[in-house]
């Protein structure tokens, strides 16, 4: 149950040595979305709290704010504040999180939950660098450091960084649906949602001629969802051997050519299904499915809902 009426309330919490970038996120996406959500920001303490760079945080809330909070976001910290035990105030302070709200973390900040055993036997993320670390402290947990950001039931843990923005968007977009999460997308100058996942990011030969790469023809095919492309076809668009195009694509992108085209097809068909009244298989034959049973089963293993179940929560929202 919600703890207030009106726009959803979302408490970020800011710990000692926070990056400066993540604790912004939140009140910037999500204070784009037209009043839906009201974010604030507190400490363990309600005293100011020092920030990775050359400035202290001044904040206007105690952790009480955690306890009317319906989604808490917990901010990143650089590595070396990583705790190996909870400091007493911050465990006390996630103590006060109600039992059904939603819980974000960004970057570094898994390593925080992880710690409260909130991640026990859960799937969840966190930055690239740091994700052996990780393994080793918190084997109960089954991490995934490939991907932008993971949901787990209530409990939503982003990659390095700007992930954060990633997982802000998709709040917007799982509550309220698609066209408001492009309009906060755009009013951000952000991408709505970013090919691939964190694996393009870990440190790898940048090609010298960008010419080289397979950004054209990810486009090309993108305008080209409904047709059956293959990956001879998209290696004959960008002009090289199968194995060299399939090798860049992977380097460019983080994932094979053949699961990026179907994530861009979920991508396309959930957005045709919450803006739209298509029959199923219609939509399947739109996005380049060959029947309405493949939607189903790619849609169900991508976000674990029927299309009927996905269209009606979106059709309420609307």
């Amino acid at each position: 149950m919600r703890a207030t009426a009106g726009p959803e309330r979302v408490a970020v919490l800011a710990l000692d040595g926070v990056y400066p970038f993540e604790l912004g996120i939140p009140s910037r996406i999500l204070g784009a979305a037209g009043g839906r959500y009201e974010v604030m920001t507190c400490s363990v303490d309600g005293r100011p709290v020092r920030s990775s760079a050359d400035f202290t945080v001044g904040v206007e809330h105690g952790p009480e704010l955690l306890e009317t909070a319906d989604t808490v976001v917990v901010t990143s910290v650089p590595p070396a504040y990583l705790p190996t035990e909870l400091p007493e105030a911050v465990a006390a302070a996630l103590a006060r999180i109600r039992p059904d709200a939603r819980i974000v973390s960004i970057c570094t900040a898994a390593f925080v939950l992880a710690e409260a055993g909130l991640l026990d036997g859960r799937r969840a993320t966190t930055h690239w660098h740091v994700a052996d670390l990780f393994r080793r402290r918190y084997p109960r947990v089954e991490l995934d450091p490939d991907v932008l950001f993971v949901e787990d039931g209530r409990i939503l843990t982003s990659a390095g960084a700007a992930a954060g923005v990633d997982v802000c968007l998709h709040l917007v977009r799982s509550d309220h649906g698609s066209a408001l999460a492009n309009f906060v997308a755009r009013c951000c100058v952000v991408p709505p949602f970013r090919e691939g996942g964190q694996a393009q990011y870990i440190e790898q030969p940048v090609p010298e001629d960008g010419s080289s790469g397979t950004a054209a023809t990810r486009a090309w095919a993108l305008a080209r969802l409904a047709e059956p492309l293959t990956l001879t076809d998209l290696a004959q668009h960008a002009r090289m051997s199968l194995r060299t195009f399939a090798r860049r694509f992977n380097d460019e992108v983080g994932v094979s050519p053949g699961r990026w085209l179907i994530q861009q097809r979920v991508v396309r068909a959930r957005h045709l299904l919450e803006s739209s009244d298509l029959p199923v298989d219609r939509i399947a034959a739109e996005v380049g499915f060959a029947t309405g049973a493949s939607l189903r089963q790619h849609l169900h293993a991508s976000i674990g809902v029927s299309p009927q179940a996905y269209r009606r929560t979106f059709q309420k929202a609307r």
